[in-house]
């Protein structure tokens, strides 16, 4: 965070933005000079008709697509390996990833994995995917996990029962097509997590000891597009304005801690979803609240800026007094959007599970991006006061 910080960035080759922008997806792979996609997605996508809204521009412009339907939420390796064989069984040039961010990852380590040997775990962070398989043109659906912008994907290991951060060259996308129109069919609780999902990247890369000053700009503008915007987006689906600013500010957060790193919430959230198959963005709502708390200390500076910009706290305030708003906040954010605690959902608090939980969150780096680098014993306290 400091101003002699080196800002090292990486970010798709072609970024389009807009509602309808999805029907350029011809023009963008003719750019390229790519022909034959496999579209990877979901069956919920292709049941509410927004695959066809895809496919349809494509025959437009006569592409030979084809179509792997099978991720599942939080994508296994097993998921992975499917996906994979289908793109090796055709003669395709470049992979679509079409929906929230469980396609657009899988389609980035179906990309890695056709040229990189071995497992999929072998590649797990700290390790750099640097050899880039076929290109991945991304186009979310939800809003929320950034993934089109970012240099990461998440794949869950089902032998291992743990979810790997992988990073590189080769998990970003070369074209994002970022199309808001799709999002007005999103429930309540995926419209609400995948905000928060949002917002807790945008305040980690702000907080992050990563932090420069180009992710700052994003995270920046970032939160408070998410916290004006969320709750209309929830009681209101159809609401244009909400949508296409929840939208945005899901890349521009992507962008921030695709650069800056994500800290203490994600490395937590990970194994939560590992575990107890919660929803990634609900995980991230249930422990940031608490996760900030703990954090505020150790950067009272970022942190009270992260409620100033929201317009939670005055400017006025002093640095300890914005950032008690900032927690209050949260709690009053999780509250209005009605983010249970892991009992509330059925799972009952495990020591030994939480032991082995902050061994993951510990070994995925992420926590030590934190402003106050967490003991393991510190996490464990953290799950057990949050469940």
């Amino acid at each position: 965070m400091s101003g002699t910080a080196i800002g090292r960035i990486q970010s798709p080759r072609i970024i389009r933005i807009g509602g309808g922008v999805v029907r350029e997806t011809a023009e963008v792979l003719a750019q390229l000079g790519l022909q034959r996609p496999l579209i990877v997605t979901d069956t919920n996508l292709v049941q509410l008709g927004h695959v066809g809204v895809l496919t349809d521009g494509l025959d437009a412009e006569t592409v030979r697509w084809a179509l792997f339907d099978g991720v599942v939420e939080d994508p296994t390796d097993t998921c992975l390996a499917a996906g994979l064989a289908a793109f090796r069984a055709g003669n395709y040039d470049c992979v679509i990833g079409f929906g929230g961010g469980s396609p657009m990852d899988t389609a980035k380590a179906i990309s890695f994995m056709s040229v990189n040997p071995g497992h999929v775990r072998d590649y797990k962070a700290p390790t750099q995917i640097d050899r880039c398989g076929p290109p991945v043109i991304l186009i979310p659906t939800t809003g929320g996990t950034g993934s089109e912008l970012t240099r990461w994907c998440v794949i869950t290991d089902t032998e291992k029962t743990e979810k790997y951060n992988l990073s590189g060259l080769a998990c970003v996308a070369t074209a994002a097509l970022i199309d808001w129109t799709f999002t007005t069919t999103k429930p309540w609780r995926i419209t609400a997590d995948t905000a928060v999902d949002s917002l807790t990247h945008a305040i980690e890369a702000f907080v992050s000891r990563k932090a420069f000053a180009y992710t700052d700009a994003f995270a920046v503008a970032a939160m408070p597009a998410i916290a004006t915007h969320v709750r209309t987006a929830c009681a209101d689906p159809d609401n244009a304005v909400a949508r296409e600013a929840l939208m945005l500010a899901a890349s521009q957060a992507g962008m921030a801690f695709s650069n800056a790193s994500v800290a203490l919430v994600h490395g937590m959230s990970r194994p939560i979803g590992a575990h107890f198959h919660v929803a990634h963005g609900l995980s991230n709502a249930m422990l940031l609240p608490e996760v900030t708390k703990f954090s505020v200390d150790s950067a009272q500076d970022r942190y009270a800026i992260c409620a100033r910009v929201m317009g939670w706290a005055e400017d006025i305030d002093s640095d300890p007094v914005a950032c008690r708003k900032l927690v209050d906040g949260l709690i009053r954010l999780n509250d209005d959007l009605k983010v249970p605690n892991p009992t509330a959902l059925g799972h009952a608090p495990d020591p030994t599970r939480f032991a082995l939980m902050a061994d993951q969150a510990l070994a995925s780096g992420s926590p030590q991006n934190n402003p106050r680098v967490p003991t393991r014993d510190e996490i464990m306290g953290i799950y057990e006061r949050m469940w």
